[in-house]
């Protein structure tokens, strides 16, 4: 009696792993195949009028982080090869001695991007709200998404799930000292999250008036 029970436990227990396997896996290989058509490297992105730029943390002195940092090189490169009109830089202003948006602003501007090319967005908080204050506030219906390749997959599939029509452009400079496994394994869970975002819970951003980018 007791063997078959364990053998019971142990079946039910391999099938709950494996389902628990699934749930975290299976939305970062439907992202992933989602994204192999609509990812490029800059030289080959297509034009959009907006390249959205996301957030990736600040330092300590409040400067962009090496991710950060790189984020908006690429954005820059997209705008003065004429690939991109307007950059919306999004990403958190919760503190006021946290202010992500302002500090890729004067990052861009020291790469010589006109101020009149860069639009904020201060509540950019997650990915998911960066996509759906990016239509909703800001009036985007097509864009570039500028972020690293490991965060390229969810971003997409989100801003398209969202109503958007994007495209993926990777920035691809060497900004982590540890091993990129780190970050693809915070963006499984962070996938699944987004699933759970999109399909079960639809929670709201912060939003407010609109402003559109163009009022053509």
């Amino acid at each position: 009696m007791l063997k078959r029970m364990f053998h019971w436990t142990r079946r039910h227990l391999l099938h709950l792993l494996s389902l628990g396997l699934l749930i975290v896996l299976l939305p970062r290989l439907i992202t992933g195949v989602y994204i192999a058509d609509r990812s490029y490297k800059e030289p080959e992105a297509p034009a959009r009028r907006v390249a959205i730029i996301f957030g990736a943390g600040l330092r300590r002195d409040g400067t962009p982080t090496a991710m950060l940092r790189d984020r908006v090189l690429t954005g820059a490169e997209l705008y003065f090869s004429g690939k991109a009109e307007k950059l919306l830089m999004s990403g958190d202003n919760r503190f006021a001695e946290y202010n992500e948006p302002e500090s890729m602003r004067q990052f861009a501007l020291s790469l010589g991007i006109p101020d009149s090319a860069i639009v904020l967005d201060y509540a950019g908080r997650r990915t998911y709200d960066t996509c759906y204050r990016a239509k909703a506030i800001f009036g985007v219906e097509n864009a570039l998404l500028v972020t690293q390749g490991f965060h390229l997959p969810r971003a997409v599939f989100l801003c398209n799930m969202l109503g958007m029509d994007t495209l993926g452009v990777e920035a691809i400079r060497c900004y982590w000292n540890g091993s990129p496994f780190v970050w693809d394994v915070r963006e499984q869970f962070a996938t699944v999250a987004a699933f759970l975002d999109l399909y079960v819970s639809s929670p709201l951003p912060v939003l407010g008036d609109p402003e559109p980018m163009f009022v053509d």
